[in-house]
């Protein structure tokens, strides 16, 4: 099994430092952006388009380390109804698999997407809970005018290069639990399209992770190790809580999701957190949850995503990585 990080938290610095600083924490594997919602710095894209030497001299700088390339990241919206969106971020799936296969990586993982709730709609709506039929037509719309015709040319490219895609679970897509993962391999006949298990947004949805590994199996291509807090005003508005605030694309530090939006505002006393790999769930849960990847795969991807905001890139990632090789182990 290989752990490692997502280098996002560390697009700030070049990428020879940022693998320096994985093996400083004694990882092992890299997974590096590829486009979709934010930037690839760590990724020339058209240079290793360009060149076999140069593919070899991108590949030299993770050997050098001791570090492997074990995917490409590339979530983003699909499936998003303002075409400015939805075609970058489609456009950057479809090649990251391209360029995954050119460079020997055989994981590329994303995000299913969300489409408008009708043919005319001009916002993504994430839909849920159908207990009224207007709602069934809106996920009948969403998954057979939109998800799977799409998802049906993502696996047929993935298959011919031989690359899997794997599907982050994430809240606000159509693929967000081990059913509606199941429902779109389904649909596609996936060979090549699968789950990404990344425990943090299962959490918050009240689903348990190792259990989620065991009912999906061979599904399950590739992991993230990523951490949630859920905290006491969960007891008060449960987990599902609107009380984001927005952040216009002029603010300082506003983070850009493509076309006109950004990241938006947490909400203060937070009913849950991402934190640390350690700070929501300790190492004898993470242990239980590699052993239950390693069934699946012994040769398994597991890459820390940091994305706590109470500790610093270099502190949380260290955190993370600590409790992380302590659960495998090492």
């Amino acid at each position: 099994m290989k752990l490692g990080a997502y280098t996002a938290c560390l697009h700030d610095k070049p990428l020879p430092e940022a693998l320096a600083i994985l093996k400083g924490m004694g990882l092992d594997s890299a997974e590096i952006n590829s486009g979709g919602f934010i930037p690839e710095p760590h990724l020339p894209i058209d240079e290793l388009f360009a060149s076999e030497q140069a593919r070899q001299d991108y590949l030299g700088l993770f050997a050098e380390q001791g570090i492997t390339l074990t995917a490409l990241n590339c979530n983003g919206n699909p499936l998003h109804p303002n075409p400015v969106v939805r075609e970058k971020h489609a456009n950057d799936l479809l090649r990251s698999l391209e360029l995954a296969a050119l460079l020997g990586v055989h994981r590329v993982v994303a995000m299913s997407g969300t489409p408008a709730a009708s043919a005319t709609g001009t916002n993504p709506a994430w839909n849920v809970l159908p207990w009224d039929s207007a709602y069934l037509d809106v996920r009948d719309y969403q998954w057979n005018e939109v998800a799977i015709p799409f998802w049906k040319t993502v696996q047929w490219r993935a298959a011919h290069f031989d690359v899997k895609v794997a599907i982050e679970m994430h809240p606000h897509n159509v693929v967000y639990n081990p059913a509606t993962m199941e429902r779109l391999a389904e649909e596609i006949d996936a060979t090549h399209v699968g789950a990404e298990m990344d425990p943090s947004h299962l959490f918050w949805q009240g689903i348990d992770p190792v259990e989620a590994i065991g009912h999906l199996g061979s599904l399950v291509y590739n992991a993230a190790a990523k951490d949630t807090r859920i905290n006491p005003a969960a007891r008060v508005n449960g987990v599902l809580d609107d009380r984001f605030g927005r952040v216009h694309p002029d603010e300082p530090g506003a983070v850009g999701l493509g076309g006109p939006y950004t990241l938006s505002r947490w909400p203060e006393n937070s009913s849950w957190d991402f934190v640390a790999v350690g700070r929501g769930h300790d190492v004898t849960w993470w242990t239980a949850f590699l052993r239950a990847l390693e069934k699946v795969d012994p040769d398994m991807a597991v890459n820390i995503e940091h994305e706590d905001q109470e500790l610093d890139q270099l502190e949380g990632l260290a955190a993370a990585a600590k409790t992380l090789l302590e659960a495998a182990g090492r």
